[in-house]
């Protein structure tokens, strides 16, 4: 665990208590139970965020892709009576092409990520609008899917299914970061691409990888949320939700720079946002606001990330500059002893 972890929990436990002092129904079973599914769905798109993040990249069509990949796993299990299991599959190949288009787009035209999921984000939303022809995609009055229903949004023991996905892939996310060869490659390019290349690494595959990894993950998120909201509306579906995986990310101390961050961090940084969240739902304060704690929870992380990392580039010059000196006095000492000589 990071230092960034450390001083994230004391943060996640402080504020946990400030909202249950305020208002003690924060400690409901059914708020906290609530409030932990709600971890869960914007937990997963929040991970698929930090592999791109950790890049140097970043991904702004989230938001988008999840209304358009709901729309079209709605349509498949109630207009075409496709199985769940192939509609979630279905879905998920289609995240899987974006990744590839979108990896393909930045590694071989060269052009810049920030661009291209910009257009992504308007393209898949227009996409969604034209497919339900700005209507509404839902279930119909008597449509049951249960064993679907149960997965997706169940509960055992009380413990949302979506929390209980989002530890497994939090899980495999932080093994397949800091403990594999290929997470490291992630870490190498995102601190300096050209670097990674010269050491042998296949950059162009490891970006292309991770937009893959970014959008299969949303899709799988996107089967959650049409299951958690039964019915989508292409134009607001899954609005904003982009900024909510980068807040997460760069709360858990993942560098919009690139080559930094942790998974525990991101988790850490999703239980946060949802307990301000949660906050401003229990002081009856407007949600609207939700977008406004956001954009200042991304501001005053970006600050912090920038300060700290001039702290480091200082103490990095000062100490190069004491070792330089130190070396320099005893050069001298040892020219003055063969002088007396």
């Amino acid at each position: 665990m990071q230092k960034k972890d450390v001083g994230l929990l004391v943060l996640v436990l402080v504020v946990g208590a400030v909202v249950a002092a305020i208002n003690p129904r924060f400690l409901s079973p059914i708020n906290l139970a609530n409030t932990a599914n709600l971890i869960g769905l914007f937990g997963l798109f929040s991970v698929a965020e930090a592999f791109v993040i950790v890049t140097g990249g970043i991904e702004l069509s989230v938001g988008s892709v999840i209304a358009l990949l709901g729309v079209i796993f709605v349509d498949l299990i109630v207009n075409h009576d496709v199985p769940w299991p192939l509609a979630t599959l279905i879905v998920i190949c289609i995240g899987a092409v974006m990744g590839v288009i979108h990896g393909f787009l930045i590694t071989r035209l060269k052009l810049q990520p920030f661009v291209v999921t910009l257009c992504g984000l308007l393209i898949y939303r227009g996409i969604a609008r034209f497919y339900t022809a700005d209507g509404t995609a839902g279930f119909s009055f008597g449509d049951s899917f249960p064993m679907l229903e149960w997965v997706v949004s169940g509960r055992t023991g009380g413990v949302p299914h979506s929390i209980m996905a989002f530890a497994v892939v939090a899980a495999v996310a932080w093994f397949t970061l800091h403990r594999t060869v290929f997470g490291r490659h992630l870490f190498a390019v995102g601190k300096n691409e050209e670097a990674a290349r010269y050491a042998g690494i296949d950059s162009t595959r490891v970006i292309v990888l991770a937009y893959v990894i970014c959008l299969v993950l949303t899709a799988v998120s996107a089967v959650f949320f049409a299951m958690y909201t039964r019915s989508i509306q292409p134009s607001s579906h899954g609005n904003f939700y982009e900024l909510y995986g980068i807040a997460a990310a760069v709360l858990g101390g993942f560098s919009l720079r690139g080559g930094e961050g942790s998974i525990i961090g991101v988790v850490l940084g999703v239980v946060l946002l949802q307990e301000l969240q949660n906050l401003v739902n229990l002081l009856g304060i407007p949600s609207s606001l939700n977008f406004a704690v956001m954009g200042s929870v991304i501001l005053i992380g970006v600050i912090a990330d920038t300060q700290i990392d001039r702290y480091r580039q200082r103490r990095r010059q000062a100490l190069g500059l004491s070792m330089l000196n130190a070396d320099g006095s005893g050069a001298g000492e040892l020219g003055l002893t063969g002088g007396k000589q």
